[in-house]
Parts: structure tokens; C-alpha cells; sequence
């Protein structure tokens, strides 16, 4: 490649044996980009289709699931032309595009999360209140807050690294993300600082919901049989998602920032669970979890039968 082409594209270099298992990459990843868009968007329109459906925590859960369509839409056929090609590169305008869609996404699923514990801690803890606070504006503030907000913060890092000289031309990863400062000539300082700033759109909504699981759990404890039961059953379901993500995204946030010496199978494992797993993982949790939810989608089994 000559120097103007190194200019402006950089060289992905997060697979393993890429030439030897190409088809074999390729057929798990363009299976699970199906799956993925398949069952969350039959989950969305459950919601939409049914009336019974359309209260805050199903809305908030159509909300997450659209992220992940989004996500796996944007992201999944650049991955999809990369495994196809000869060499894997990707135009800097193009890594960066990756990166604020990456960490949005991630940072709005966080505040879909939070939006949902509160919605619980109303509906369990003052259920007399609950139909004067989670109104529809207020519904579509909480909605709009997990959008724009995370987007906003996420974007200033992106357009400071689009003034960044890149030194490095070889990226050690499967698809971009805040690591791609290592690439640059010289270290900012700014840089850095509003990517630790925007960590903080990830770190208070997991605080906000762990504080109101926690009100939730000590209320319910000395609450009937009953309302332990319906404490359970409604919020199992968003705890077990938001661990599962909580723990994927620490742990690619630590191999991130530690030595590219680390074994390059265990980045690319991480990297396959964010972009493979938890997109599949949220709409099963959800629609066998969810008791309404799973009504409807096991009638519509049914029917198609």
C-alpha cells in the first residue's frame, strides 16, 4: 500500500487464523446477524402489535431491543465484508464511525437499564403513584435522555481523533473502539480526558440501578409472599441482562488498556461475546422471562405451526 493509502485506512488485525476458519467465521457470524435481527424484531413488534403491551417496562424493552438492531445493522456487514476479503481494511473515517457506535450503544443500553430499574422501584414500591410518574412524557424523556445524552459524549472523543496523525496503521481488533488512540503519533491528554468523561454515562446508571435494586429488595423483604413473587419475576429479568452486559464490557475494557502482548484468542473471544452473544442473549432473557411476553410469542409459535 502506498503512503497516501496508509493515510486514511488502517488494517484490522483482530482475527485468528482467519485464513484457515474465513467460512467458518463467516457462517456463525452472518447466522447470528439473522438470529439477531429475527428474534428481537419479533419481540419489538409483539410489543407494538399488542395494546396489553403498551406500558413503560415493555416499552423500555422494545427501546433496548431496537439498540441492538441498530447496533448489529450497522456494525455486522463491515465484519461480514472483512471475513470475505483478503485483507481487512477499513477507511480511519470508517474505524471511527465504529467506535461512537460501539461505546453509544453500549452507554445507551446502560441508561435503557436504569430507565427500567426505576420504572420497577415505582411500580413495586408506590404503586399508587405509578400512573402519575411513569407518564408518557416522562416515558419518552427517559427514552430521549438514553439516546442523545451517551451519543453526545461519545462524540466528542470521535471528532478530537479525527484531527489525530496516525502513526500506527494496524489495528489489534476485529471492529474499533476508544483503543484506537494508540494508533495516534502523540498522546492528548484531552483525548483522554473526555474518554474517562464519558465512562461516566456507563458508571452512574449502573450506581442509580444497583441503589434502587437494593430500596426494591429491602421493601419487598418485608412485603408479602406475593409482591417478593412479582418483585421477582419482573425485575430477574433486567438484573440478568444488565450483569451479563456489566461483565462483558469490564472485561473488554480491561483487555483494552492491558499490553497487546495478551493473548490475541481471548480479545477476539470478548470481542465475539459483545457483538454475538449479548445481542441473542437480551430478546431470549426477555421473551421467556417475561410472562406476558412469552404468552404472546408462544401463540404465535403455535399459530405458524
Amino acid at each position: 500500500m502506498d503512503g497516501k493509502f496508509n493515510v486514511t485506512h488502517i488494517t484490522l488485525d483482530g482475527f485468528v487464523e482467519l485464513s484457515r476458519y474465513r467460512y467458518l467465521y463467516f457462517i456463525i457470524t452472518f447466522t447470528s446477524y439473522i438470529l439477531i435481527m429475527c428474534f428481537n424484531s419479533s419481540i419489538v413488534c409483539i410489543i407494538v402489535v399488542h395494546k396489553n403491551l403498551h406500558e413503560p417496562m415493555y416499552v423500555f424493552i422494545a427501546a433496548l431491543l431496537i439498540n441492538s438492531i441498530l447496533f448489529s445493522t450497522l456494525i455486522y456487514p463491515q465484519i461480514l465484508i472483512d471475513l470475505l476479503s483478503e485483507k481487512q481494511v477499513i477507511s480511519y473515517t470508517a474505524c471511527l464511525f465504529q467506535w461512537f457506535v460501539y461505546y453509544a450503544s453500549a452507554s445507551s443500553e446502560f441508561c435503557l437499564l436504569a430507565a427500567m430499574a426505576y420504572d420497577r422501584y415505582v411500580s413495586i414500591c408506590k404503586p399508587l403513584h405509578y400512573a402519575n410518574i411513569m407518564t408518557k412524557t416522562t416515558v419518552s424523556v427517559f427514552l430521549l435522555s438514553a439516546w442523545i445524552l451517551p451519543s453526545c459524549q461519545t462524540l466528542v472523543p470521535v471528532v478530537l481523533s479525527a484531527n489525530m496523525k496516525l502513526c500506527t496503521y494496524v489495528y489489534e481488533g476485529i471492529i474499533c473502539s476508544s483503543t484506537v488512540y494508540k494508533l495516534h503519533c502523540v498522546s492528548s491528554r484531552l483525548l483522554h480526558f473526555f474518554v474517562v468523561a464519558a465512562i461516566n454515562v456507563v458508571v452512574l446508571p449502573v450506581v442509580f440501578i444497583l441503589f434502587t435494586y437494593t430500596r426494591i429488595f429491602v421493601i419487598t423483604f418485608k412485603s408479602c409472599r406475593e409482591v417478593r413473587r412479582k418483585a421477582a419475576q419482573t425485575c430477574l429479568p433486567h438484573l440478568l441482562v444488565l450483569i451479563s452486559f456489566s461483565c462483558l464490557c469490564t472485561f473488554e475494557v480491561l483487555l483494552a488498556r492491558l499490553d497487546d502482548t495478551f493473548p490475541k484468542t481471548v480479545r477476539l473471544i470478548i470481542a465475539l461475546q459483545i457483538i454475538l452473544y449479548h445481542p441473542l442473549f437480551n430478546p431470549i432473557i426477555y421473551g421467556l422471562k417475561m410472562k406476558e411476553i412469552y404468552k404472546h410469542l408462544r401463540s404465535l409459535f403455535i399459530k405458524t405451526l
